[in-house]
Parts: C-alpha cells; sequence; structure tokens
C-alpha cells in the first residue's frame, strides 16, 4: 500500500516544481546560502500540495482512467490503493504543507494556496473545457514561477522569463493533448471529454504558434533582461532551446509520445543531455564569466 501511496503521489512530476529555482538562479542569487535554503525548501512544501492535487485528481478521474489504456494501471484505479487511504494522505499532505508555506513566506502561502483553488476547479470541470484547459495547464508553470520570485529577494529578475515559460507551458500542454488525442482518437471521448473539443490539424497549428512564441520570448530575454552580461553572451544559450523544443516537437508528431511530458524528459537521452548543456552553459554566463 506505501508504494502504491508514493507512486499515486508522483514523485517522478516533482521535476516539474524546478521552476520555482528560476528566480534564484536567473537572479544571480545561487551563490547565497539563506536563499538557496529557503527555495528547496519551498520546493519540498510545493512537491507536499502538488502530490495532493495529483491525489485528488486520481480520486476525481477514477471511472475515467479505468477506461484508459494507460491510467487503468494507476493505483486508485486499479484497486491498489483504497480509496479512504488516499483521502487521508491528501489530508496530511494539506495539514503540513499549508502551515510550512505560511511559514516560508504569506506571499508564498497565498500562491500555494491559489494553486490548490485552481487545481481543484481544473480537476472538476475547467479540464472539460478545449483552449481553457491548456491555458490552465501553462498557468500552473507560472506560479511556480511566481512562487519561487516570492521567496528570494529579487532585484532584476525579468519578466520575459514570465512569458518565456506561458509559452513554453502552452507547448508542452498542447503536445499532451495531442498525444492523448493519437492515442485515443477511435475512443477519445470515453477517457478525457475535452478531447472531443480537438483536432490533430488544430493542435498541431497551436503547436507552431506556441512554439514558435517560445523560442522568440527566450531570445528576447538573453539580450534585454537587465542581469545579464554586456556582450550578449547569454544568447549563446538560444541554440539549446530551438533544439529541446524541436526535438519535443519530434518527439510528438514523428514518434508519438508526449503523453507525459515529465516522462519525455526521464527517458529521452538527447533531451536529457540538451537540458544539462542548456542549464551548464547558463550557469557559466551567469556566474563565471
Amino acid at each position: 500500500m506505501l508504494t502504491a501511496l508514493i507512486t499515486s503521489m508522483r514523485p517522478k512530476q516533482w521535476v516539474k516544481n524546478g521552476f520555482l529555482l528560476f528566480a534564484l538562479i536567473f537572479d544571480g542569487k545561487l551563490v547565497e546560502a539563506s536563499a538557496v535554503r529557503t527555495v528547496l525548501f519551498g520546493v519540498v512544501v510545493f512537491s507536499m500540495l502538488a502530490s495532493s492535487v495529483y491525489l485528488i485528481n486520481d480520486l476525481s478521474d477514477l471511472e475515467s482512467d479505468r477506461q484508459h489504456p494507460r491510467k487503468k494501471l494507476r493505483p486508485i484505479a486499479a484497486g491498489q490503493l483504497p480509496i479512504w487511504t488516499a483521502w487521508a494522505a491528501v489530508l496530511l499532505l494539506l495539514l503540513i504543507g499549508l502551515p510550512a508555506a505560511l511559514l516560508l513566506d504569506p506571499f508564498f502561502f497565498w500562491l500555494c494556496l491559489f494553486y490548490l483553488a485552481t487545481n481543484l476547479a481544473y480537476t472538476h470541470f475547467l479540464k472539460h473545457i478545449a483552449i481553457l484547459d491548456v491555458i490552465l495547464l501553462a498557468g500552473f508553470y507560472v506560479i511556480r514561477v511566481g512562487a519561487g520570485v516570492s521567496l528570494v529577494d529579487v532585484q532584476r529578475f525579468s519578466p520575459w522569463l514570465y512569458v518565456f515559460t506561458t509559452f513554453l507551458a502552452l507547448f508542452l500542454g498542447i503536445g499532451k493533448r495531442r498525444a492523448e488525442l493519437f492515442l485515443m482518437q477511435q475512443d477519445a471521448g470515453n477517457t478525457r471529454r475535452v478531447l472531443e473539443g480537438y483536432t490533430l490539424a488544430f493542435l498541431d497549428t497551436l503547436t507552431i504558434i506556441v512554439s514558435g512564441m517560445a523560442i522568440m520570448t527566450y531570445s528576447l530575454y538573453t539580450f534585454s533582461a537587465p542581469n545579464l552580461p554586456e556582450n550578449h553572451s547569454m544568447m549563446l544559450t538560444i541554440p539549446f532551446v530551438i533544439y529541446g523544443i524541436f526535438r519535443y516537437l519530434y518527439l510528438v508528431q514523428v514518434e508519438n509520445s508526449g503523453e507525459a511530458p515529465t516522462e519525455v524528459l526521464y527517458t529521452d537521452r538527447p533531451l536529457q543531455v540538451c537540458v544539462v548543456m542548456w542549464a551548464i552553459s547558463v550557469l557559466t554566463i551567469l556566474y563565471v564569466f
């Protein structure tokens, strides 16, 4: 039962909470031990709250998950984790996570509450509204960036990073919907009702728009942010972002994967190498030169 509970808490999804580190890294606070401790503690707290959301989502989608070829294997849908145990875990995570968030920072606490409230609204009805569902998915990533900013005494954090995060998250969310639609194109409505509002052609068009905007906004960040080197060396990181987006696009449209973006990150070696090289180049430019 413990293994089933941990699986339902989606520890692999916690990598998304790395967006809380944006302010720490891009505002030059990575060398301040107190800031690092605070943000890392914030990542732990946010991960607890996110896990409570995943559990609630599985409980709400119990019947539809049992009809899905992959989601039927989730512990709650498969009957490996009793429903009462899942609800008890949700309560415990909230009772620990919310007070800890308040201790860290009041604004961080309110952002966590907003994240929980919008997730509950998304789980129960907003995820069934085409277009709005992927916009909300993107919004969850932006909330993470804002939560990280609230924990750091930012000096020159560029708003371009918020815009880039928005389009990157939209790109991932649309790719996720495309993979789901491709997988269930014969019986899409029985597992996720919102898929009835999409077609592969429409999703491909949206992908073209948001992928281009993600590359453009990141490029604008690299030469317009106030805390970057004056020689515009951050522009050297643009090729990594372009390759990463193109690689994910290839996996979604050619390999027909991408239903779970985090699984793609954990399994695709070229994408992993790209992310690591991008991170090394960013850290070198910001903290060495």
